[in-house]
């Protein structure tokens, strides 16, 4: 069976049944194609002819090209994927990726701005113009430590101050109620105040076009404010949701309910800002104890 057809079989599988964001299916389909145009330079057109040995070499183009560990890891697992999909579904007799293993990544801890540096945003917010809109974003994105793809969904309908919840839909569609603090309630509706929402559906936040906002809309304004408060490599989005969870647990949130406010299927994903909370205590320790 030609591989090109498997590889449009399985990327329409990914999005129907699996449910996988349009972003998630955007990667995968990046790394096949990438894959398969490294098929077809070998005239390897139909998928029961490619090999464990032919994969292999294909992963050893991938190690000695100046792409970062953890994207060789994440095509490795497409490709996988794809294989698997095919034996599962009897296009091919045997897989010839289900012996080979991603790379080792040690994980890192992510990043995470200080809760002064998140005050300092709002000030620099003030400084521009309809700024109500910008505070707002940031007000949801570190006050309910949501993820971007989440905050550029919503409705104006999914919002409850006077319940002081948020409906949430993340990953599969999986929807979830998330907390909204006070002081957040009065950033959001001095922003409300501003626009006449009249129907449930509408989008909560738009653009000067009246349009619904989109990732990379949120990412430059994030990154616009965050470069004018603190020095840390990344400055995106999920920056403030990686802020949000660790000060939670550095002021003594249960970690249980933080991953329901983050959305985790696993408490172990959410256990990584414990580690992140006890490298600060330790730098803290290193720089105030007398004996560190």
């Amino acid at each position: 069976m030609l591989l090109e057809k498997i590889l449009q079989e399985y990327l329409r599988y990914l999005k129907s049944v699996r449910r996988y964001s349009g972003n998630t299916v955007k990667s995968y389909s990046a790394d096949l194609r990438e894959f398969s145009s490294y098929c077809l330079e070998y005239s390897k057109k139909n998928i029961s002819g490619i090999s464990e040995k032919f994969i292999k070499s294909y992963l050893m183009v991938l190690s000695e090209s100046e792409l970062e560990r953890n994207s060789i890891s994440r095509k490795i697992s497409s490709i996988k994927g794809l294989f698997r999909y095919a034996y599962l579904n009897e296009y091919i007799k045997a897989n010839p990726a289900s012996s080979i293993s991603g790379l080792k990544i040690p994980k890192k801890l992510p990043e995470v701005a200080s809760s002064t540096s998140i005050l300092d945003t709002y000030r620099e917010i003030d400084k521009d113009k309809d700024s109500e809109m910008s505070k707002a974003i940031f007000e949801i994105l570190y006050g309910c430590a949501i993820r971007v793809d989440e905050l550029c969904k919503l409705n104006y309908g999914d919002l409850d101050l006077k319940e002081q919840t948020l409906k949430v839909f993340g990953k599969g569609s999986k929807m979830r109620i998330v907390p909204v603090g006070e002081k957040s309630v009065e950033v959001i509706n001095k922003y409300l105040k501003l626009k006449a929402f009249d129907v449930p559906t509408v989008p909560l936040f738009t653009n000067r076009k009246g349009k619904r906002i989109y990732q990379r809309f949120v990412h430059r304004l994030v990154n616009k404010y965050l470069s004018r408060v603190t020095d840390l490599k990344k400055k995106s989005p999920h920056v403030l949701r990686h802020s949000a969870a660790t000060h939670m647990l550095d002021n003594g949130a249960d970690l249980k309910a933080v991953k329901e406010i983050l959305g985790h299927e696993s408490l172990s994903t959410t256990q990584i800002y414990t580690h992140v909370s006890v490298e600060r205590l330790k730098s803290t320790y290193k720089r105030s104890h007398p004996k560190s």
